[in-house]
This record gives C-alpha cells, sequence and structure tokens, in this order.
C-alpha cells in the first residue's frame, strides 16, 4: 500500500490513544536530573553551561524586570531543541509540525507580554501602534494596520515554524526516497543524492536549532 508523503505528519495512535503526549513528555526524561553530589557529570555541566550562556544572551538586552521570564524562557527553549532534534531522527514524530501545538505555545506567551507591557508601560505600548513623525492624515490608517499586525504576529510567526519544519521534512523524505530507488538502477546518481541529502539534513538541524 501506498502512503501519502503526508502521512508521517499524522499523530501516531495506539490503542485508540494519541501518543502526541507521550512525544511531548519524552524531552523532559532525557534531560539529567541534577545530583546532591559536589562534583556533576559532564554532561550536566554542559546542560548548566548552556543553560547559563543562553540566559545571558537572552536577557542582556532586558531590563532586571524581565529577568523574571528567565525561566520559562529557558525551559521552551530546550523543550522546542529537543522536539526538533527527536523529530530528524528516523520513524519519529515531530509534534512541531502541528500548527495548533505551535499556536497553543505562541498565543499564550504574545498575549502574556502584550497584556503586562500594557499593564506596566501603557503609554509606551500604545506608542508602538502609531510610528513618531507620521502625517495626520496617514494616523488612522497606520493605527488599524499596526494593530492587525499586532494581532496577527502569532499566527505569521506559528505558521511560519510549521512550513519550515513540514518542507524539512518532506525534502527529507523525497531525497531519501529517490536515493533508495536510484540505487540498483544508478549507483552513482544515488551516491550525490545520498551526499546531497547529507547535507540537507545538516541544514535541517541548524533550522530545528534555530
Amino acid at each position: 500500500m501506498t502512503l501519502s508523503f503526508f502521512d508521517q505528519f499524522m499523530s501516531p495512535i495506539f490503542l485508540g490513544i494519541p501518543l502526541i503526549a507521550l512525544a511531548l513528555s519524552l524531552p523532559w526524561i532525557l534531560f539529567p536530573t541534577p545530583s546532591s553530589r559536589w562534583l556533576n557529570s559532564r554532561f550536566l555541566a554542559l546542560q548548566g553551561w548552556s543553560i547559563n550562556r543562553f540566559t545571558q544572551q537572552l536577557l542582556l538586552p532586558l531590563n532586571l524586570g524581565g529577568h523574571k521570564w528567565a525561566l520559562i524562557l529557558a525551559s521552551l527553549m530546550l523543550f522546542l531543541i529537543t522536539l526538533n532534534m527527536l523529530g530528524l531522527l528516523p520513524y519519529t514524530f515531530t509534534p512541531t509540525t502541528q500548527l495548533s501545538l505551535n499556536l497553543g505555545l505562541a498565543v499564550p506567551l504574545w498575549l502574556a507580554t502584550v497584556i503586562i507591557g500594557l499593564r506596566n508601560q501603557p503609554t509606551a505600548a500604545l506608542g508602538h501602534l502609531l510610528p513618531e513623525g507620521t502625517p495626520v492624515p496617514l494616523i488612522p490608517v497606520l493605527i488599524i494596520i499596526e494593530t492587525i499586525s499586532l494581532f496577527i504576529r502569532p499566527l505569521a510567526l506559528g505558521v511560519r515554524l510549521t512550513a519550515n519544519l513540514t518542507a524539512g521534512h518532506l525534502l527529507i523524505q523525497l531525497i531519501a526516497t529517490a536515493a533508495f530507488v536510484l540505487l540498483p538502477i544508478m549507483p552513482l546518481v544515488a551516491i550525490s543524492t545520498s551526499v546531497v541529502l547529507f547535507l540537507l539534513t545538516l541544514l535541517e538541524i541548524a533550522v530545528a536549532m534555530i
């Protein structure tokens, strides 16, 4: 039976239960837990160093009030990177290829930033809707355009992430299928296709981490 290339993006079901919950909980099992020893393992030390560097780079342009977001942003970064990297393995399911998951993560965080900005600095938050030096006749139009762009931002970013991961997975599967079919017929072409597949896999690793 010939399956569609898009079947790899369907949530696997076992005994009538969607396994997307298992796929979402698996990354947290892979991370080592801190130990009570004086010296940590190499992997735990590398994990702590990576989290510290990420947090420093992320919070560098923010004031002290924004540092309270460090825990949730660092956790979300580790969660998404692990999901995307595990999705590149054969016979795995990538939950971040589902638009519902991406929007479920994007909308609450976007709404929280908008609400907190309006509560703490309402003048500055509303000032972003109107660029400085705008001619008077264009003020109503620009306010409407900026408001629409503000509300469409989580949808646009969620669709972009979904499209990037979906296109990359489809391209990898197409090239891998072509290399497998061409191997007994034209071995040289199959080898060159495999080289392209290897380079594309490196690119997808970079896309998954970004």
